[in-house]
């Protein structure tokens, strides 16, 4: 036994201890230590190590290395959803044939097939679901995975987390978001079948990730459309929606990402299977967690923009020491930002959040 744990790799074992603490924080289990949770991607990553986003996204040697980096120079720090293939928020519109647009130092652009909410019904008499192993650029991520997971391992790391844009906002891509809300309003029969299919897409996107991963025990989904909706709305258009998401997977780690300033949807959460919620940094944690009745792990909430990538390393420290005051409990919560790392977040300000927390 003792030669066993001498053969476990430093990381692996550092890795284990995260995922531990990422159960327990969304079982609601007392924590010693408040941990420090970020969602890392394309919008941060390449320019914080100076490298282009084309080769960020095309090249895997790259993207291994870009993430090992950021893990060696941050080993307090929990990524989320962590070794996260993907193209911006390309990847599921692609599989519709909206057209992608891409460029050297930023994330993709996405161009809308659908013009106008009055074209919705003419439009889903010829749409066809995408396949995410055969449509768009999904593919290529599954092929992508297969290929840098066990390389991934080899380090003592794995894949924990699979993550997928939310229906809504899928839609929203597909058709604009103004187009798609009007279509809500207008065309509510036409707006539901397109959800419809979205949420389909988002079920069948993660499996087909899940398949080709081997470790794989949550998911995330991010969604920000739904904070453009009414309470009436939420219940009618986006609660069924999720329920059929979040029902889907039995795995005990589920997070959804909205830092849309709308809490009226805030008290269904615990309803649809979340059990971690990253929100924005304008809603004050304690009240959601009054709004969540405790049963969601909170993660949050300093400002993304303005504190963490724009302010001074004690503007960080005092955003998060006053979080906490106002959120003492020991279990329920991960110290982050209020939605993901924004493009020029420096690596000080990273340092003061993780000096000031309590790891």
């Amino acid at each position: 036994m003792k030669k066993e744990e001498k053969s476990i790799p430093k990381e692996e074992k550092m890795n284990e201890k995260q995922w531990k603490i990422l159960l327990d924080c969304a079982q609601l289990k007392p924590i010693e230590k408040i941990p420090i949770g970020l969602i890392v991607d394309s919008p941060w990553i390449p320019g914080f190590l100076g490298i282009s986003h084309l080769s960020f996204y095309t090249i895997p040697e790259i993207w291994l290395n870009s993430y090992f980096e950021i893990k060696k120079r941050f080993p307090e720090v929990i990524f989320i959803p962590d070794f996260w293939v993907e193209y911006g928020m390309a990847q599921e519109p692609s599989g519709f044939g909206a057209k992608i647009t891409f460029s050297k130092n930023s994330t993709p652009n996405i161009h809308p097939i659908i013009s106008s909410a009055d074209d919705l019904g003419e439009y889903l008499k010829r749409l066809k679901a995408p396949n995410p192993k055969t449509d768009g650029l999904m593919p290529f991520i599954l092929e992508f995975y297969k290929y840098v997971e066990p390389k991934i391992k080899e380090r003592g790391e794995f894949i924990k987390i699979v993550a997928s844009r939310g229906p809504f906002a899928i839609a929203s891509h597909i058709m604009g978001v103004p187009e798609f809300l009007v279509a809500v309003k207008i065309y509510p029969e036409e707006a539901k079948k397109l959800i419809d299919i979205t949420s389909n897409l988002v079920i069948d996107w993660l499996y087909a990730q899940i398949e080709v991963l081997s470790n794989i025990e949550g998911i995330l989904v991010l969604d920000d459309i739904v904070g453009f909706f009414s309470e009436n709305d939420f219940l009618e258009f986006v609660y069924p929606s999720f329920k059929k998401i979040f029902s889907y997977f039995n795995f005990p780690v589920k997070i959804y990402h909205n830092d849309t300033n709308n809490s009226v949807f805030y008290r269904y959460l615990p309803e649809l299977g979340i059990n971690i919620f990253n929100f924005t940094h304008l809603q004050n944690i304690k009240e959601v967690y009054e709004k969540t009745q405790g049963k969601i792990c909170l993660m949050g909430n300093i400002p993304p923009l303005d504190i963490l990538a724009n302010g001074k390393p004690e503007d960080v420290k005092n955003s998060a020491k006053n979080i906490l005051k106002e959120f003492p409990e020991k279990k329920g919560i991960i110290l982050s930002a209020g939605g993901g790392v924004s493009p020029g977040t420096p690596e000080e300000n990273i340092r003061a959040l993780i000096e000031r927390g309590t790891w």
